[in-house]
């Protein structure tokens, strides 16, 4: 399964790594991503969802 939120399509984002004296290297910021129960079409199933997207209440959690 991809890194990448099942809401709000959250994913990986690339850039660069600067250094104090300006050297570039590559690096990826992934998402806060937590795997919950949620009511998916009337019934609960297992979805990557971000922190956001819990915290703002798009997503209906399964107990």
């Amino acid at each position: 399964m991809a890194k990448v939120c099942a809401v709000c399509n959250k994913g990986v984002v690339s850039g660069h790594r600067v250094s104090h004296a300006v050297n570039h290297n590559k690096r990826t910021w992934a998402p806060n991503l937590r795997r919950v129960k949620a009511i998916i079409d009337g019934s609960p199933r297992r979805i990557k969802v971000c922190t956001r997207c819990l915290r703002s209440g798009k997503v209906q959690r399964a107990l």
